[in-house]
């Protein structure tokens, strides 16, 4: 075998033996250990030191590694020694270090790190089990003369592993042609460990003569060179470490390894000399002392090279015929070192290493290189290769016995683990302190956050991540196990007090002692709300349902007070299955194209989704400057040409949104905005018109005698609208009223066709020209108290009698808030809001039609605007009517929450053009 090679391809190769060595027996020598970083220093190059040959080179290791492989082991078979040799390389040598640390530089984090060098440690454990199992001689080699004594700890770890695989092993070998103590010991014999120290620069420095440098005798020479006398010194501290740890005792079969008891287990390998004059003089006295100690008679020829080979396999260690003529003893070479164990295993004695009084000897084997080979690959294939289908089982148990070595190998993890469980209870600690007994899931995530902190202040190492996931599940399953509230949010954004539960089926009855408990939501909050038409208050629970909110509530409080009373109903789904559907919405309106906002300068193309719910005649412009005009009490001739045609007999509406055909399959599951698909109804309406009574019910100098009204906050606004009456003669002499300085009477000029006084509102018209409607805005807060508003700012405030001067021109024509503070503010921090709730008409006995349309805008556009079922409704003539608005608003993607303290009020709103007037046509001579 000229070259080294992989031992897993020696084995599986047929090795051509010489014959006269064939039946020889073969000593195994096995070489591990680290190497320093100096080049030249790879314990590979020691091989062409004890076979006398260039084996390995300098520049081609590389070429002999497998970078895929953690732990390699190269074999070279010198037959004319009968040595076997095995070196193990692994992460301790430079090439593979560096190798591993180009493997880890692709930013992976400091666990998977970890994770992947003690990998390397646990199979480069189990390549040394298998050195140890096949193995005569072991040489152990150091890069400084310092014993690591972390191999105490590995030589620990690989017994611990040999006393987990042994059973397996065992099963392995057992059909192999060997004796039963090899079966039964998974190993020819205990294998004798020796130790190569690489010497450092201190020690070089010391003088080769031995002299002792401290004073004293110091002419007198030291019988030991420094070099033996630091070997002695560690072999005393080497077998005292392993006694101590019991990596040694009296029974060497018992143990991983053995070291001799009387012979040197311990060699320092001499670094090179700094002087070369020196080296040479020290070369020539070593030559002359061998001349000294030879024989006078000289051999030639054969013999004299068989004489030379002999002394080479024999070293002399007498003191008599290796001294010097100054009585040190000469150090021997590392073959020669080497050999005298060797010498032993070739010659079948065998290892005595046994101790103690009663020492037991120990089985020995001296294999044949067929036999041996024979053992080693099958346990190659078991505890390395893992290529063999039959050993695939055995290989796969063998490597699950791996974990036994963590306990050993993985200090930095124990010490990370200890630290980390120190750590959690200080953590749980902090997570459940002033927790209340139930609680949200921000409050679960700022307390972990918070026990988080203070684990990571305490908790170190690898494990910190492992601990860091238990703490987040300790914590949610405490959270979990009866402490996390119900997440549900009221319509009024707030929390269900209750903790995590059911909602009862429809005919179910609520179980408090069931797991999770079945019960309706409730947050605890409670507020007073009024009716349909507003004469009865009642206490409401916080709503969760918008059907609770928006119909419930009123129905409940219908059947108590305006049950009887006139309405108009909105329409409503009315299924033709008995099990209808909600919508599923596939396609939505974007709110871009759903939401358009009116104005006084819309134009056409802003308003242009609006034109199913304008009558055909009209133009966008000229509805809004319609409504504009008569909102400001003029006559449509005011307007010019932009006013021919309203309101003639012969004009047909375009049908709008609710007038065409509704799916009576599937409904819409929540209220009606612009952002809907059309066709769709829903189940319940959340709007409600209703009529308090005729035109009279309503005392201008009373106001509105309901419950719940602020002082002089009751009264309607007057709303004079100029009915088109008289002949095209007079028109002239009425003064235009279209919001410009003209329309405003002079100081102590009277408007025509007023009166010094209201008059009473039965007459309807005045000088057949004006009617007056009253308006009112009403806005209620959670305590249920009510006033009416004339703008979006100002509360109306009557102090005096003769009711409300304030005109509704102002309310009508400008985007009235959904929300405003409410003037009656409690003594906590928080403001108190009040909610637009009704709108109060009072439409006068008159030749005059009142539209009604009102649009909800919660939020700055694009947005989904809220509007009734029937739009563009016009309200029938001599009628107090009162139009409810919704108590809560919901879109597809859920509940429009009130606005925080943070938002502004000005983007809730009820959009301007609500009513509407137009001159109605007269009836006709009976």
């Amino acid at each position: 075998m000229a070259l080294p090679m992989s031992l897993g391809v020696l084995l599986e190769s047929e090795v051509i033996e010489d014959p006269l060595y064939k039946d020889d027996g073969l000593c195994v020598l096995g070489l591990f250990g680290k190497t320093a970083m100096q080049p030249g220093s790879p314990k590979e190059f020691l091989i062409n030191t004890l076979a006398d040959k260039h084996i390995y080179d300098l520049f081609r290791l590389d070429e002999t590694d497998n970078q895929n492989s953690g732990g390699l082991i190269q074999a070279y078979y010198s037959q004319e020694n009968r040595v076997l040799y095995l070196v193990l390389t692994s992460v301790c040598d430079n090439r593979q270090l560096l190798r591993a640390c180009e493997s880890l530089s692709a930013g992976i984090g400091h666990s998977d790190a970890h994770e992947s060098w003690k990998g390397a440690d646990k199979q480069h454990c189990l390549a040394l089990l298998y050195l140890f199992s096949l193995c005569h001689v072991l040489l152990l080699v150091h890069p400084t003369c310092c014993f690591d004594v972390t191999y105490d700890r590995l030589f620990r770890a690989v017994d611990a592993l040999r006393q987990k695989t042994l059973p397996l092993l065992r099963a392995a070998i057992k059909d192999s042609n060997i004796s039963k103590e090899w079966k039964v010991n998974c190993r020819p014999c205990p294998p004798r460990l020796l130790f190569v120290f690489q010497m450092n620069g201190t020690l070089r420095s010391c003088g080769g003569n031995g002299s002792d440098p401290s004073g004293g005798n110091a002419d007198k020479p030291k019988k030991h060179s420094p070099r033996r006398r630091l070997q002695h010194a560690l072999e005393d501290q080497i077998y005292r470490i392993f006694r101590k740890s019991r990596v040694l005792t009296n029974q060497s079969s018992n143990c991983l390894f053995t070291v001799p008891a009387n012979q040197a287990f311990v060699y320092v390998v001499p670094g090179p000399e700094e002087d070369p004059v020196a080296a040479v003089l020290g070369q020539l006295r070593s030559n002359c002392a061998l001349q000294e100690n030879d024989t006078n008679t000289s051999v030639s020829g054969p013999r004299r090279y068989q004489q030379m080979r002999h002394s080479a396999r024999h070293p002399s260690f007498n003191v008599e015929s290796s001294s010097l003529s100054g009585g040190q003893l000469v150090d021997c070479s590392l073959k020669e070192f080497l050999w005298q164990h060797v010498e032993l295993v070739l010659t079948k004695k065998g290892f005595d290493d046994s101790v103690g009084r009663n020492p037991q000897p120990s089985h020995f084997e001296l294999p044949t290189y067929s036999k041996w080979a024979q053992v080693a690959y099958r346990l190659h294939q078991v505890m390395i290769a893992n290529t063999d289908e039959e050993s695939a089982e055995l290989s796969v148990k063998v490597q699950s016995q791996l974990k036994v070595l963590e306990g050993f190998l993985d200090t930095d993890a124990k010490f990370s683990e200890n630290r980390c469980q120190k750590a959690l209870p200080l953590a749980h600690s902090t997570y459940q302190s002033n927790l209340p007994h139930n609680y949200t899931t921000t409050v679960h995530k700022n307390q972990l956050t918070q026990a988080l902190r203070v684990y990571s202040q305490h908790a170190r190492g690898v494990a910190f991540q492992r601990y860091a996931l238990q703490l987040h599940e300790d914590c949610y399953k405490f959270w979990s196990n009866g402490h996390q509230l119900c997440e549900e949010r009221s319509l009024t954004d707030q929390h269900c007090v209750h903790k995590f539960h059911l909602l009862p089926r429809p005919g179910e009855k609520p179980e408090m002692d069931h797991n999770p408990p079945i019960l309706n939501h409730n947050s605890r909050g409670r507020s007073t709300g009024s009716c349909n038409c507003g004469r009865k208050q009642a206490p409401r629970e916080d709503p969760f349902a918008i059907q609770a909110a928006n119909y419930d509530f009123y129905q409940m409080l219908e059947e108590k007070c305006c049950g009887m009373l006139e309405r108009i109903d909105f329409p409503v789904f009315q299924p033709s299955t008995p099990d209808p559907d909600p919508a599923c919405e596939e396609a939505p309106r974007s709110p871009e194209v759903a939401a358009p906002v009116l104005s006084s300068g819309s134009e056409p193309s802003e308003v242009e989704k609006l034109k199913e719910s304008i009558p055909a005649s009209h133009t966008p412009g000229e509805s809004t400057s319609l409504s504009l005009a008569l909102s400001l009490g003029q006559s449509t001739d005011s307007l010019g040409p932009y006013g021919d045609g309203v309101g003639g007999e012969g004009q047909e509406k375009r049908p709008g949104l609710v007038d065409r055909q509704a799916s009576t399959v599937e409904y819409l599951p929540g209220m009606l905005h612009s952002g809907c698909p059309k066709g769709l109804l829903p189940k319940f309406s959340s709007w409600s018109l209703v009529k308090l009574g005729p035109a009279k019910a309503y005392n201008p100098h009373t106001g509105l005698e309901q419950p719940g009204f602020l002082p002089g906050s009751s009264y309607l606004l007057p709303w004079d609208v100029v009915i088109r009456s008289r002949s095209e003669d007079e028109v002239g002499l009425i003064e235009p009223l279209d919001g410009g300085p003209s329309s405003w009477p002079a100081p102590n000029k009277a408007l025509v066709g007023k009166r010094g006084s209201t008059g009473g509102l039965g007459r309807g018209r005045r000088r057949d020209d004006v009617a007056r409607a009253f308006v009112g805005f009403e806005y209620e807060d959670s305590r249920g108290r009510r006033f009416l508003s004339s703008g979006p700012d100002k509360v109306v405030k009557v102090l005096g009698p003769g009711g409300a001067k304030e005109p509704a021109t102002r309310a009508l024509n400008t985007d009235m808030p959904l929300y405003i503070p409410s003037p009656a503010q409690g003594r906590g921090l928080k403001p108190n809001y009040a909610q637009l709730a009704r709108l109060y008409i009072v439409v006068p006995d008159a030749h005059l039609e009142i539209t009604l349309n009102p649009q909800v805008q919660l939020g700055s556009p694009p947005c989904s605007v809220f509007h009734p079922e029937q739009t563009e409704l016009v309200l029938p003539p001599d009628g107090l009517w009162v139009l409810r608005f919704p108590y809560s608003y919901v879109t597809d993607r859920g509940p429009c929450y009130p606005p925080k303290d943070n938002q502004p009020l000005a983007n809730y709103k009820v959009l301007r053009g609500i009513l509407r007037a137009n001159t109605a046509s007269p009836l006709p001579p009976q």
